[in-house]
């Protein structure tokens, strides 16, 4: 399993292959030429160090996904014990299709609060391509 600083020359793009904004995402980088290693949640898991390294940048509020079907489909009290960073990391050590995607770690900084975890090009393309 990658680290959140296990190539620091390199695009890391972490998510689920099928999830449509993965895709627009993954499109995006190869459209600019930008080379890219892609992390499955499905196939590989997510480290407990990603997930910290990300909540301290972005925030658990930020990197958990309230709207996706996979928090939907937990039941209430499930959803009720998320309260802080630590809970949540909990819940998304076991579902990392609860973190929001794709999580993009630049060689620089991992993406930003202002434009969100997720995959936005006009974004992209302002301020990271």
């Amino acid at each position: 399993m990658k680290t959140p600083t296990s190539s620091p020359l390199s695009i890391q793009v972490y998510g689920i292959p099928n999830c449509d904004t993965v895709k627009k995402a993954r499109t995006c980088l190869t459209e600019h030429g930008l080379a890219y290693e892609f992390h499955d949640f499905q196939k590989e898991g997510v480290s407990e160090a990603s997930i910290n390294h990300w909540i301290h940048i972005v925030g658990w509020e930020m990197l958990l996904n309230r709207k996706g079907t996979t928090w939907r489909k937990l039941d209430p009290s499930t959803q009720a014990t998320v309260k802080d960073a630590d809970s949540a990391k909990a819940l998304m050590m076991l579902q990392p299709s609860l973190i929001k995607r794709p999580v993009v770690e630049w060689p620089t900084h991992v993406t930003a609060p202002d434009v969100s975890v997720s995959f936005h090009a006009q974004n992209w393309s302002e301020q990271r391509l």
